[in-house]
């Protein structure tokens, strides 16, 4: 079953069940889908990318709510980043994110902070689900000035 698939059923049973939010949620992924291919034939890995954006927008969208201290949009911004995390894979703990980076530097051969391009393009290929935040964090801390 491909992710708009299982979009596709979410919706359905969100309907029988009423749950507004988790369709609505799902109804802005499936649309986030077709704004880009309108017949979906998409692949799984370009679905997931646009998944992943639109997490992290939600993610600053929450930051700010919070920053603002307007619990009624956080709140719900909170509910919808958990529906959608049900269909991104899930990301390494940091001990795994750790020992990806350091294997990234080993491989791109990284010596100092200026190759940090590199060692980030290096564990993405090795596991996209990795945060680029966390990534970015753990290689500093690794490599020197």
């Amino acid at each position: 079953m491909t992710i708009l698939e299982q979009v596709n059923q979410g919706m359905k049973d969100a309907m029988r069940s009423r749950d507004q939010l988790r369709l609505d949620t799902l109804r802005m992924l499936k649309s986030k889908i077709l704004a880009v291919d309108a017949r979906g034939n998409l692949s799984d890995t370009d679905v997931l990318k646009l998944f992943k954006t639109y997490f992290g927008s939600l993610q600053e969208a929450l930051e700010q709510a919070l920053a603002v201290n307007r619990t009624d949009i956080s709140d719900k911004l909170k509910s919808e980043l958990v529906i959608i995390q049900e269909f991104l894979p899930k990301a390494p703990s940091l001990e795994e994110s750790k020992a990806l980076v350091i294997q990234a530097i080993a491989e791109s051969g990284a010596k100092s902070k200026k190759d940090l391009g590199l060692v980030m393009k290096s564990v993405m290929k090795l596991n996209s689900a990795v945060e680029g935040k966390v990534v970015s964090k753990l290689a500093n801390e690794l490599l020197s000035d």
